[in-house]
């Protein structure tokens, strides 16, 4: 092929390549204009959101026509001698499929935390194009004036007017489709009503519209549109494996927990609805924040209502930014999210829409649900926390339930006495949502993300709903060497010795030997130990919740000498037990058994181990003449969720099998001797 020949064919190459690069070049500036428009002046209006939406538009379209583009290239200047700009070429095509790859990644599985790599590689990768797409049209230019003999050339083979032109076009076409969008959204008002639904709206504990409840909310009016703090289903379309766990939790079954029902309905029987807004703030903030608790209005134990499906839903941990106090009853400020586009909005293809703009840029969205106050201890004060006060119990104002001061006075909070200002702080986050493995867009480097089944004590509600994978992780849980028993073996200060003379070097035991005799009265000490727990044991509701221990004696033919603790025939537990609780009581003095906490003054015999501390037990029982040795002896930390009394009337079953967990056993034997009588 002559010289001539192998020119017409390059410029029919070119020809036909032109219109490709007119629009590759195009919206090539584009991409690089929105992306770099949105990252480095950052925001969450609707202009930026329309140009998340274009920037992928753009890249997707600039995707299906750069590998075209790039055949023909590289076939039109094929065997063309200039190193330097072909290297320069070919790193430039490189980091566009870089820049294309990393997009497409994005577009389609989002800005994963675990990959945060890929968006800072978008990103590098849009600058180093710039830099190699001029540094090869600089070299090319070279190429030219050298081989010209020092004439000056301008002429790039894709560098036309109509090039420059079709990219302005493109560029201002672009920019008034973002504009329009934003200003005809914006012009569309939201659809929020953020008042209360029920109206009249009683105020029964003065001006403010949630008391006795402590809460707060930045939206001025108090009240939220339901959408604002329900619809956790929503989140479970990207975040499913996080919303599985908290549809297995406790938090989720707050509200239609039977036992919570029936003491919520007790409530409203006895107060009137106004007052169960003291139970919902922590239980359905959805029924109290939306204006649910007024007459005309439902609590959120009442089947079927929206609070009582969510529970505590997603936002009203997610949306919490502040704390009020932490005196507890739901002293907290809700703050409602930023929304992404067509967030009040109903319907498949908005939400398709909404949730696209969360995972490509999710910034705005971690800086609304993932506060500071998330992870830290004192955010739990707002419902583990507890009071109530003369305008609920017409006596006056009580302390009740405080898991937060409890783990404030615990080593485990760095600010005891004993740890005071210390650097390893253990939060109640770190024992109650472990970080698990789990394939979710928030998972850390490690494939981690915080559990949300928020382990603790409560093993009635799953045994109640038949969730025996929820149950077993919660046995596991009471059962992870948290508690510890030990029985001291009995020292006597009458052991009998040898007079043998037996060299010291030989000798194994230097504490004398632990036996009873027939007949004597024993005396057993044993110590438990709140080893692992970060605030008092037991804890939370403690005067309808059970732990006791159960101390067993036998002998050798598995005879029973001494029992304290056992199991009656009515499923209840031996009253005169070592019980670790508190019974809650009235003005009388008599028990409030059916945790009806708006009758409670005050409380009796309050035994709980403080964290880190030690329950000293004694017992003494006789040992009877039959007994065979040696003494085999026995004790269990048991654990039951509710009473049996308080368990009836609040299931609304005579014939329950509660779960008892067995949290810490310790096992010892004994010899038996005969007395020898003196002579």
């Amino acid at each position: 092929m002559t010289l001539q020949d192998k020119s017409k064919k390059t410029m029919t190459l070119l020809d036909k390549e032109l219109p490709v690069a007119r629009n590759l070049f195009a919206l090539f500036t584009a991409a690089i204009l929105t992306g770099f428009a949105t990252y480095l002046l950052p925001g969450h209006d609707s202009w930026h959101q329309w140009t998340y939406l274009v920037h992928s538009l753009v890249g997707v379209v600039l995707a299906l026509i750069a590998l075209p583009y790039t055949f023909s290239h590289v076939k039109r200047t094929v065997g063309v001698r200039k190193p330097m700009v072909i290297l320069v070429g070919s790193l430039s095509l490189l980091s566009l499929f870089g820049l294309i790859g990393t997009g497409i990644y994005i577009i389609i599985f989002g800005q994963l935390e675990a990959l945060a790599w890929i968006f800072q590689s978008h990103i590098v990768l849009g600058v180093v194009i710039i830099l190699m797409v001029l540094i090869h049209i600089i070299l090319y230019m070279s190429s030219l004036n050298k081989q010209r003999r020092g004439k000056k050339s301008t002429k790039f083979p894709t560098l036309t007017l109509s090039l420059f032109r079709n990219t302005l076009i493109v560029n201002v076409v672009i920019l008034l489709i973002i504009t329009g969008a934003s200003i005809g959204y914006n012009a569309i008002p939201l659809s929020y009503q953020d008042k209360t639904m029920i109206e009249p709206y009683e105020l029964s504990y003065g001006e403010h519209p949630f008391r006795p409840s402590q809460t707060e909310t930045s939206v001025e009016g108090h009240f939220v549109d339901a959408r604002r703090i329900a619809g956790s289903d929503d989140c479970g379309s990207c975040h499913e494996a996080i919303t599985r766990q908290w549809m297995a939790s406790m938090h989720r079954q707050a509200a239609n927990d039977q036992s919570y029902v029936s003491n919520v309905s007790l409530l409203s029987e006895k107060k009137g609805i106004t007052t169960t807004r003291y139970c919902e703030g922590c239980h359905a903030p959805v029924a109290l924040l939306t204006g649910q608790l007024t007459p005309g209005g439902q609590h959120g134990g009442v089947s079927g209502t929206l609070a009582n499906a969510e529970g505590i839903s997603c936002m009203a941990c997610h949306g919490i930014h502040k704390i009020a106090h932490l005196k507890g009853v739901a002293s907290y400020e809700f703050t409602p999210k930023n929304d992404y586009l067509f967030a009040d909005r109903e319907g498949l293809i908005f939400k398709k829409i909404r949730n696209f703009l969360i995972r490509i840029h999710p910034q705005q969205h971690k800086l609304d649900l993932a506060p500071p106050i998330l992870s830290d201890s004192s955010m739990c004060a707002t419902c583990h926390a507890q009071f109530m006060d003369k305008d609920v119990n017409k006596w006056g104002w009580v302390k009740m339930q405080d898991e937060y001061s409890a783990w404030l006075a615990s080593p485990y909070s760095g600010q005891s006495d004993q740890t005071f200002s210390h650097e390893n702080v253990k939060r109640c986050q770190d024992c109650h949502f472990p970080l698990i493995t789990a394939n979710d867009p928030s998972a850390n480097k490690d494939g981690q993300v915080r559990s949300h089944f928020s382990l603790g004590s409560n093993t009635a509600i799953p045994w109640y709903t038949g969730d025996e994978a929820q149950l077993k992780r919660t046995r596991e849980f009471l059962q992870a060497n948290k508690i510890n028993i030990n029985i001291e073996l009995p020292t006597r200060l009458d052991a009998t010795q040898t007079d043998l003379l037996i060299r010291n070097e030989i000798t194994q035991y230097a504490e004398t030997p632990s036996y009873f005799y027939l007949g004597e009265t024993a005396k057993i000490r044993m110590t438990v130990t709140n080893n692992q727990v970060g605030h008092d044991f037991p804890g939370g509701t403690i005067d309808i919740n059970e732990a006791w221990l159960h101390f067993r004696v036998t002998d050798t033919q598995n005879k029973v000498i001494f029992e304290s603790g056992a199991m009656e025939s009515d499923a209840t537990v031996d009253a005169k037990a070592h019980f670790y609780r508190a019974i809650a009581i009235d003005r009388h003095g008599n028990e409030v058994w059916k945790h009806d906490l708006f009758n409670m003054i005050g409380e009796r015999n309050r035994n709980v181990i403080k964290a880190r501390g030690t329950d000293i037990v004694d017992y003494q029982f006789k040992i009877p003449g039959w007994a065979k040795g040696p003494l085999s002896m026995t004790a269990v930390l048991r654990y039951r969720k509710f009473n049996m009394k308080y368990a009836k009337w609040a299931l609304k079953q005579e014939t329950l099998d509660l779960p008892i967990v067995d949290v810490a056993k310790d096992t010892i034997n004994i010899p038996l001797r005969n007395k020898r009588p003196i002579e």
